[in-house]
């Protein structure tokens, strides 16, 4: 049996091709990993390499994402038409099972660690059926992803793994609920098979992609024991509630490699946070927050949402103003996007305040619903204007003195700048296949942030910092 696996790629990817070259498909790998072991298997993810399309295997599986989704029916009614038996899973098929069953043999709901095997099994029999939905969402005795399939020399960050399946909270603008319908929405692996993974693979570097890493406190601290020792270094996603109330928990977690954290903090406006269900961050001290993680020589990528209904057009300048005082390495600024299936959707969708529903627009950069509090031209342009001030050299600077000592500002300056001044630079690597040669420099920049910031000596004083920073501007 002749397999073939695609990811299609986002239409952002045009823009951002970094973005889209830091991470394998490591779902497909863990479906991949259920095939029995005479099966002729192929994983091709289009965002680092061009699709082969004239090819005839038995059976191909297509992960759909919500701005991918075009691409995804485009390539599905292919090989349909070449007479293989297409299947199509993930987020948006989940969410949009109409529009994705004209393009497929057989759909899928939600995870599919127990609807997978259910279906190769009447595949191999001979009468596979049209929907399978998850409802058991047990990880035991869950084989590792079939990384040989990866070509892992394409991706700055190969060494990404996942821990645990959805979150324990309910925004109301997260795919989550509608995802995780009809189980379990919040589950983990087994301590020792977690630690597994994590000893198979190479080098120093891992990137946990959970989407809330610390939310089962007992499963995570195990966890951390047993990485205590390994001399990783990784990166994950947490939340303000975590880093505040779980201080032992994230002092583990640095003692044990982690060296950036994503953190949704959203915006700086209380009412928007009870608007979007956001309320374990109500309350919370996001100055604290970062200091504690600074404290521990954790970077922050800070994660915000612009268009909530009590932000204006001075939302932008005030959010970026404050991040950038308080030393934020990196930010990821996002339009607020009703996307289907969610709570926020069903609201906006009864006041009428959609504008489209073409679904490469709905990848957070564009406005695709009518906001209260400004147009949709202000909010996007408020959102480029974001993204260009914070990652100004002015803004990335302003950043840097923040720090303690001078060493902690030239890390700053190389993390917060290289990511995105040199984003030609990182196009060129791209292209040229050299990807896997920035790594050792990713790795010394996380290295170097492990160390608590000694005193401040006369050569590392802020007055020097400041001189250095305004002859530079």
């Amino acid at each position: 049996m002749k397999v073939k696996m695609i990811l299609p790629a986002l239409v952002e990817a045009m823009v951002r091709p970094i973005k889209y070259s830091l991470f394998p498909p490591l779902g497909l790998a863990t479906l991949a990993s259920f095939l029995p072991p005479d099966a002729e298997v192929e994983i091709q993810d289009e965002h680092v390499e061009k699709l082969r399309l004239d090819d005839n295997p038995d059976l191909v599986v297509i992960q759909v994402y919500i701005t991918s989704a075009k691409r995804a029916y485009e390539i599905a009614d292919h090989y349909r038409s070449r007479g293989s038996y297409v299947c199509l899973g993930g987020l948006h098929v989940t969410t949009c099972s109409k529009e994705a069953l004209a393009h497929a043999d057989t759909i899928f709901f939600g995870p599919g660690e127990d609807t997978w095997p259910a279906f190769l099994e009447d595949f191999r029999e001979g009468h596979p059926k049209v929907f399978y939905a998850s409802k058991n969402r047990v990880l035991r005795d869950l084989p590792l992803p079939r990384r040989d399939l990866l070509r892992k020399e394409r991706y700055l960050v190969p060494n990404s793994i996942v821990v645990s399946r959805g979150c324990p909270h309910h925004c109301s603008f997260c795919y989550k609920d509608s995802f995780f319908e009809g189980g379990r929405s919040y589950y983990t692996l087994e301590v020792d098979r977690a630690l597994r993974e994590i000893g198979s693979l190479p080098g120093r570097h891992l990137y946990f992609l959970d989407d809330h890493l610390f939310g089962n406190p007992r499963f995570i601290g195990a966890l951390f024991d047993g990485m205590k020792g390994m001399g990783r270094l990784w990166q994950a996603a947490g939340t303000v509630q975590t880093i505040l109330t779980q201080p032992a928990l994230l002092e583990k977690a640095a003692a044990c490699g982690l060296r950036s954290l994503f953190v949704g903090f959203e915006t700086l406006n209380k009412g928007n946070l009870a608007s979007v269900s956001k309320t374990h961050n109500l309350d919370r001290d996001y100055n604290e927050a970062i200091r504690r993680l600074h404290d521990l020589g954790i970077m922050v990528n800070a994660s915000f949402v612009f268009g909530m209904d009590a932000d204006d057009p001075d939302v932008f300048d005030r959010t970026v103003d404050w991040g950038v005082e308080q030393g934020l390495e990196t930010a990821t600024y996002h339009i607020l996007t009703p996307y289907p299936g969610t709570a926020l959707r069903a609201e906006i969708e009864k006041e009428g305040r959609i504008l489209t529903n073409d679904w490469e627009l709905y990848d957070t950069r564009h406005a695709v619903y009518q906001p209260k509090g400004m147009t949709p031209r202000q909010l996007e342009e408020g959102y480029w204007k974001a993204y260009q001030k914070f990652y100004s050299w002015k803004g990335v600077f302003r950043g840097a003195l923040t720090k303690p000592t001078l060493r902690a500002a030239v890390r700053h300056l190389a993390y917060s700048g290289a990511w995105k001044k040199m984003e030609p630079l990182w196009n060129l690597v791209i292209k040229t296949g050299a990807l896997r040669l920035m790594r050792p420099a990713l790795e010394g920049v996380l290295n170097g942030l492990g160390k608590t910031p000694e005193k401040v000596t006369a050569l590392e004083s802020p007055v020097l910092m400041e001189k250095c920073f305004t002859e530079t501007v």
